[in-house]
């Protein structure tokens, strides 16, 4: 009995929680860092084949270290400390010529001419676009840039109408500030007036929307009670039709009118803008029809599954510059006498349908990685075909492939430097073109061209890269939740 009280006098139980200590300093701050990426590796001697891995380990650090930091150290002074900047008495070449070649910079000197870039901006950015039409192209970018930036950034109202916006009314918008009016022997035009049977006149939009209205007062009868129970079933579809004629009526109007701008042909676009055209019409249309051919090939229906095959292995079986060229060379020979389509048109489609066919793996990959639980699940609360894929398995299935599409959006934004074989002058073809000006030629200037045009391709190319892995940590954080 006095040995338990003698135990029970010296028990210590703590009554509030121990301060935090800070974590060692090695493991914190850049020294942290710099022990947990390079210096961990390269620190075990337990063994003769550890210490040889450590000292390889040692040694091509060091080595990719300095070939690294050289590299960098001359881009910068390329690019920087001895680049020309300014070209203030217009000598334009001389500017960028050392002492040897009759200008009045030392002799071996080495750095980028960026008076020529700045004096070649503007067919950079809008190729041979009239420069008194200029706001057409700058209006049209500043709202696509609003309109993105409000539909990435979380916190703001609205998100879907925006998005609702782009995907809709944008595009049109963008045609007619870009194109103007409608040449009246164009395919296009052709198409909406449906071979000639509509006219543009008042009387042809004012019918057009009096059919619209109808359907949609139709739809709305239905659907409460008042007509017919075969009109009550369809009354969405019924709707839908008259939202789709009131559309088409004012896309008509807009084409045919063109609100007055003056028509810029196409083979006056260039640089940066046609950059910019193909890859996010190609973005754009690409994600949603790769969705439709993943699961027309992950279909039970033969005729669907045969025809999304043989879609995606004969577009996956052929080289992008092959497609340009069948877009550009071949197509016309296929079309009726009189029917031609736009050279950049032609290639926007072909560029659409390749992505489109890598763009269904990328999914389909993600498809297969669902479980068949879910699928089940999905049956058994009774949902349909379309509810299912939409609400439950296309959610999980995107989030799984990600960095896929991601790539492909990035692959398929450097291939558009692959139209500049067909006559389009992107903005690597415009960088190209510009270099023909023998008034700017110098020893660096296709150098300080092609690092602008670099730099352009991977500010667009890494902020697709960084966005996605935001999308990813933050789609892991709520899954973790």
């Amino acid at each position: 009995m006095a040995r338990k009280k003698t135990t029970s006098s010296i028990a210590f139980v703590r009554t509030e929680a121990a301060p935090l200590l800070p974590p060692p300093a090695s493991q914190t701050g850049a020294l942290g860092w710099l022990h947990r990426n390079i210096l961990a590796s390269m620190t075990d001697f337990s063994s003769p084949v550890a210490a040889i891995k450590s000292l390889l380990m040692a040694f091509f650090t060091l080595l990719i270290g300095y070939v690294g930091i050289t590299q960098i150290i001359s881009l910068v002074d390329f690019a920087f400390i001895s680049a020309v900047w300014t070209d203030p008495d217009g000598l334009k070449r001389e500017a960028c010529w050392t002492v040897d070649q009759g200008g009045e910079l030392p002799s071996g000197w080495h750095g980028a001419c960026w008076p020529f870039v700045k004096a070649k901006f503007k067919f950079l950015m809008y190729g041979p676009y009239d420069i008194d039409q200029l706001w057409r192209v700058n209006l049209t970018g500043i709202i696509g840039l609003v309109a993105l930036a409000w539909l990435l950034i979380e916190p703001l109202p609205f998100r879907r109408y925006v998005g609702i916006f782009l995907l809709t009314v944008y595009p049109v918008l963008a045609i007619i500030l870009l194109y103007g009016k409608l040449d009246p022997s164009s395919a296009t035009l052709s198409i909406l007036t449906l071979g000639g049977i509509l006219s543009p006149t008042p009387t042809t939009l004012m019918a057009l929307i009096l059919i619209g209205l109808g359907l949609m007062t139709v739809a709305r009868l239905g659907a409460m009670g008042r007509l017919d129970r075969r009109i009550e079933d369809h009354a969405r579809k019924i709707e839908l039709s008259g939202w789709f004629v009131i559309g088409f009526a004012l896309i008509f109007a807009l084409f045919a009118e063109g609100y007055g701008l003056d028509r810029i042909d196409t083979n006056d676009w260039g640089g940066l803008m046609i950059t910019l055209v193909v890859a996010i019409t190609g973005i754009v249309a690409s994600l949603p029809l790769g969705i439709l051919l993943a699961l027309g090939r992950r279909s039970t229906m033969p005729a669907a599954r045969i025809i999304c095959t043989v879609f995606i292995e004969f577009w996956r079986g052929v080289p992008l510059i092959t497609v340009l060229f069948m877009a550009s060379v071949m197509l016309p020979l296929f079309l009726p006498e009189g029917v031609n389509f736009d050279n950049l048109l032609r290639a926007l489609v072909g560029v659409m349908l390749f992505s489109a066919a890598y763009m269904a793996e990328v999914v389909r990959g993600g498809l297969q990685a669902i479980d068949k639980g879910q699928f089940e699940g999905s049956s058994a609360v009774g949902l349909t075909y379309w509810q299912s894929m939409r609400l439950v398995i296309l959610p999980q299935a995107l989030t799984h492939v990600i960095p896929g599409i991601v790539n492909t959006f990035i692959g398929l934004f450097k291939d558009t430097t692959l139209v500049s074989i067909i006559g389009l002058f992107d903005l690597l073809g415009a960088g190209q073109s510009a270099l023909a000006d023998a008034a700017w030629a110098s020893p660096v200037q296709s150098h300080s061209m092609y690092l602008f045009i670099a730099a352009i391709f991977f500010v667009f190319c890494f902020g697709m890269s960084r966005y996605s892995i935001f999308m990813e940590n933050k789609l892991s954080r709520s899954r973790r939740h």
